[in-house]
C-alpha cells in the first residue's frame, strides 16, 4: 500500500505507550499499523483516546513479542485474532490481519492473512478501513478518506452481505451517519437496512443500547433518528418513539444551558412515558440501576418546573431536586412544550443561590425529642415551613418555630 497523506499523531492520548507496543511488535521485522477510529478521528481533527492496532503477526506470536518486551498480553478476543496489550495503565487492542470465512453475528470463522487489502475488505464501513503507521502515513485501500471528506457513509462491498454477517452493522451504519453523514444516505444501503431490520430483535439488549446510546451523543442525531423512523428501523428498537421534533428543540436548549449531550435526556425527549412505562423500557434495554432511576425521573418527575407558577414555586423545586436536575427538566419540558417561557427558568437557576437548612436533628433532640422517627417528622415539618416561606427564615426564626411546632403538637 502507498500512503495517501500524512497526519499528526503527537496529540493522541496514550501515544507514548502505543509506540512502546508498536516497537515490541516490530521486533519480528513486520510492520503493524494503527487502524480504524483513531485514524479517522485524526483525519477529522478530533481527539484520539482509543488506539487500535492491526498486525500481520498471529495472536500467539503477538503474545510472545509482548512478553519479550516486558508487556502483558490478555486474550480478550483470541477466537477472532485479538489480543489486548497492557502498557502502563492503558490497553491497546491488537488484531491479526484476517479474512472472515464465515460469520455468526459477533463470532466468525477467520483465516489469518498477510494481505492488508483482504483485512480491509472484511470491515464494515469504508471510513473504518483506514490505517496509518507510527510516522502518520495514512493508507486507504478502499477510498474511505474520500467518503469521509464527502460525508458519505458506505458499507464495504455489498451492503446486504455486510449486514448479514453481523446485524449490528445495521445500527453502526446509522450511528456513523449521525456523526459523519452529510450526503443523502445510499438507497441500496437503506434498502438492505429495511430488509434486515426485523432481525434486530435477535440482538442482545446490551449490544443494541451500546450503539443507540452512542448515536444519541452525536451533535444532532435528529435527522438520523427521523430517517430510521421513516425507514421502519426504529420501530424494532424503540417503538415508544412517536416524534423526533422535540429532540431538535432540546438540543438548542442544551446549548443555551451549556449542557453536554446526554443519551438518557435525549431519549426522554422523544418518548412520552409514565414512570412504569419508562421502567419497562429501561429494563428491556438493560439500563444500569442508576440509569434506570434517572431515566424514570426524567420521564415522569415527582415535581415539575413551571414558568407560569412564579419564582417562589420554582426556587422550591430547585432546592428539592437540585439545580442540575431542575435545569434538565426545564429544557426537557421546554422541548416538548415550547409555548412557555422556559428560558426564564434557566436564568432563574443560574442566579438562584439557596441557603442550607438552618437547623439540624441535634436541635430537635436538644428540645427534648428523643424518638428517631419523631425527630425526622419534626425536621421535615419545619423544613416544609421554611421552604414555603421562600427560605427567608434564619436559624433563630427556625428555632422559634421549632418550639412552636413541638408545643402545638403538630
Amino acid at each position: 500500500m502507498k500512503p495517501v497523506c500524512v497526519i499528526r499523531l503527537d496529540d493522541w492520548h496514550g501515544l507514548a505507550q502505543a509506540k512502546v507496543v508498536m516497537k515490541a511488535l516490530s521486533a519480528a521485522g513486520s510492520i503493524s499499523l494503527f487502524v480504524g477510529g483513531c485514524v479517522r478521528n485524526a483525519l477529522l481533527g478530533e481527539g484520539v483516546s482509543e488506539i487500535d492496532i492491526a498486525t500481520p503477526e498471529t495472536p500467539e506470536r503477538v503474545l510472545t513479542l509482548l512478553k519479550q518486551a516486558g508487556l502483558r498480553g490478555v486474550k480478550t478476543g483470541i477466537d477472532h485474532g485479538t489480543i489486548t496489550a497492557i502498557c502502563g495503565a492503558r490497553g491497546f487492542q491488537i488484531t491479526t490481519l484476517r479474512k472472515d470465512i464465515e460469520n455468526f453475528g459477533r463470532s466468525a470463522r477467520v483465516e489469518y492473512t498477510l494481505n492488508w487489502n483482504e483485512d480491509a475488505a472484511r470491515r464494515d464501513l469504508t471510513l473504518n478501513a483506514l490505517y496509518c503507521d507510527i510516522k502518520g502515513n495514512v493508507f486507504d485501500p478502499l477510498d474511505g478518506l474520500a467518503d469521509l471528506k464527502a460525508g458519505r457513509i458506505r458499507f464495504v462491498g455489498n451492503s446486504k452481505a455486510r449486514i448479514k454477517e453481523d446485524i449490528l452493522r445495521l445500527l453502526r451504519y446509522f450511528r456513523f451517519y449521525a456523526y459523519y453523514g452529510t450526503e443523502p444516505a445510499d438507497d441500496k444501503a437503506l434498502a438492505a437496512c429495511r430488509e434486515f431490520a426485523p432481525k434486530l430483535r435477535k440482538l442482545s439488549a446490551e449490544r443494541v443500547w451500546g450503539e443507540l446510546s452512542k448515536l444519541f451523543l452525536a451533535q444532532d442525531p435528529t435527522p438520523t433518528l427521523r430517517m430510521m423512523k421513516e425507514n421502519a428501523i426504529l420501530s424494532y428498537l424503540l417503538p415508544e418513539v412517536v416524534c423526533c421534533n422535540s429532540l431538535k428543540s432540546m438540543i438548542q436548549l442544551e446549548k443555551r444551558a451549556g449542557l453536554k449531550p446526554d443519551y438518557l435526556r435525549r431519549l426522554a425527549a422523544i418518548v412520552d412515558l409514565c414512570r412504569d412505562e419508562a421502567s419497562i423500557l429501561a429494563s428491556r434495554l438493560k439500563f444500569s440501576r442508576v440509569d434506570r432511576i434517572r431515566f424514570c425521573n426524567l420521564c415522569d418527575p415527582k415535581e415539575q418546573p413551571d414558568p407560569q407558577r412564579g419564582q417562589k414555586h420554582n426556587r422550591a423545586i430547585i432546592y428539592r431536586l437540585g439545580r442540575n436536575f431542575f435545569i434538565e427538566l426545564s429544557i426537557l419540558s421546554g422541548a416538548k412544550f415550547p409555548d412557555k417561557d422556559w428560558l426564564s427558568l434557566l436564568e432563574l437557576a443560574e442566579v438562584t443561590s439557596l441557603p442550607s437548612f438552618p437547623i439540624k436533628g441535634s436541635d430537635v433532640i436538644s428540645s427534648g425529642i428523643t424518638e428517631g422517627a419523631r425527630v425526622g417528622e419534626i425536621m421535615k415539618g419545619i423544613e416544609t415551613w421554611w421552604i414555603e416561606g421562600d427560605f427567608s427564615a434564619d436559624r433563630q426564626a427556625c428555632l422559634r418555630y421549632l418550639d412552636y411546632f413541638i408545643g402545638a403538637g403538630i
